[in-house]
């Protein structure tokens, strides 16, 4: 049932609670009221009459005055009047007709007021006049009554009417933004995110349709900043195959085209029995295989970082500035790792060995250094990463590159921060601050990572 309904019906309840308490103390009310005005009618009537016969005592014609004591209760609107005798005569009361129709049945039960009967004998002179016998009717009463509770009801049901037609139009109109916010919600829902609602509304719903277009903003912020992450992940992606197709082309092909050369001369010279030559060319063999295997490992160690596993976030590390320190002797390379930064999940390992790879590579290839530092301390429940170098730093701060970005978001997916500080001619840092996350709480962390 709707919001609207549910509220009519509230009222209606309240209303004919309303309408049967108010009836229960009008049914007392009249019924006492009745009951009263019968009683009095009654001793009223008797009294009357009892006067009479005293008046009557020295009369020269009683009967005269008898009857006329009957006609004079003609038009009383509560007694009935009868002389029982030798004379008969009645006086019964005008019945009243009903604006509204006739009094129902169950009203008059409902009332339950009984007429009251009562004789006087009328004698003098030892004559015997008759007898005068007096009945109430409450008809005319419980008629005024009933034409008070008619009028009664009439204003009731006018305000009643009233009220439920309001409460209809108003809260209808009141619904409506609700029915614009649900419609807007479902196209927010099926990803339309510059949706946004207008208008004037009541303080109520303004803060609802405020706090819906501030939600609707932001999503769409967000939806925007994640394709660009897509798209940005995307270019990584290719970046990476690229670099890994032309290792593999200028690094290992060379390579397996001698090893096939010599597979087919140390055939070719077995066959003819010069196995002294053939040994030679076995060992050419062996000779291109170690370097090949250096690669590989090489490719894989920038997959995953090597050690990581085996003996933990130290030694991955180790094994990076050992990478770099064969390939680049003369620059320095200083690495700091505090206790507390071990043994904080595979999560948070891998993301510190990925700032670390990416920060360390741009410093030896862009930074011309001649030292690099490493520096990885627990801060509290933050891990503190800082690469820095003294080579001249980098021409464009506001535009890093895809590495950077890269790097950036993943210590916002872990709920951290990352910074640049560069010095021209000076130096460029990379710090991040990491929150620490036990290894269940990492393992338990929804990201999708893409590994440079």
């Amino acid at each position: 049932m709707s919001l609207r309904f549910r509220l009519i019906g509230l009222v209606g309840c309240a209303l004919v609670v309303s309408l049967v308490l108010g009836g229960a103390t009008a049914w007392v009310n009249a019924s006492r009221s009745v009951r009263t005005e019968m009683r009095s009618a009654f001793l009223v009537g008797r009294q009357t009459v009892e006067n009479a016969v005293e008046r009557l005592q020295n009369a020269a014609d009683p009967s005269l005055g008898v009857d006329e004591l009957v006609a004079s209760f003609k038009g009383n609107r509560h007694l009935r009047i009868r002389l029982i005798g030798e004379a008969q005569a009645l006086a019964a009361p005008v019945v009243e007709s009903p604006p509204f129709g006739a009094v129902p049945g169950w009203f008059v039960r409902a009332i339950g007021v009984k007429p009251i009967t009562g004789r006087v004998r009328i004698a003098f002179g030892g004559r015997d006049y008759g007898t005068m016998a007096l009945e109430t009717d409450p008809h005319n009463e419980i008629l005024e009554v009933w034409n008070e509770f008619t009028d009664s009801l009439v204003t009731p049901a006018v305000f009643s009417s009233l009220t439920v037609l309001l409460i209809y139009l108003f809260i209808g109109q009141a619904l409506q933004p609700l029915q614009t916010l649900a419609a807007a919600l479902e196209q927010v829902g099926d990803g339309r995110y510059r949706t946004r609602i207008g208008g004037r509304l009541t303080p109520e719903l303004g803060r609802l349709r405020d706090s819906f277009n501030r939600m609707a903003t932001r999503l769409a912020a967000a939806d925007a900043e994640n394709r660009r992450l897509n798209e940005q992940l995307l270019t990584l992606q290719e970046q990476e195959r690229c670099e890994f197709a032309r290792d593999l082309h200028d690094e290992v092909s060379p390579f397996l085209f001698a090893i096939n050369i010599d597979a087919a001369s140390v055939s070719r010279l077995l066959r003819v029995g010069r196995v002294a030559e053939a040994q030679n060319h076995v060992q050419s063999i062996a000779d291109a295989v170690r370097p090949m295997q250096r690669h590989i490992r090489g490719m894989l160690g920038r997959l995953r970082p090597i050690g990581l596993d085996e003996f933990g976030l130290r030694e991955a590390i180790e094994n990076m500035i050992a990478f770099w320190r064969r390939r680049c002797p003369e620059i320095c390379y200083q690495l700091d790792v505090s206790a507390g930064c071990e043994g904080l999940g595979e999560l948070m390992d891998k993301t510190i060995c990925r700032i670390v790879q990416e920060a360390l590579g741009n410093a030896v290839r862009h930074g011309g250094p001649a030292q690099i530092t490493v520096t990885i301390e627990r801060q509290g429940d933050e891990v503190c990463i800082e690469i820095a170098d003294d080579g001249h730093g980098i021409s464009e701060p506001r535009r890093p590159g895809y590495g950077l970005v890269g790097i950036s978001e993943r210590a916002k997916a872990m709920g951290g921060r990352l910074s640049f500080s560069n010095k021209p001619g000076a130096g460029f840092a990379v710090a991040a601050m990491l929150p620490c996350v036990s290894r269940q709480e990492g393992a338990r962390v929804p990201l999708q990572t893409v590994d440079p």
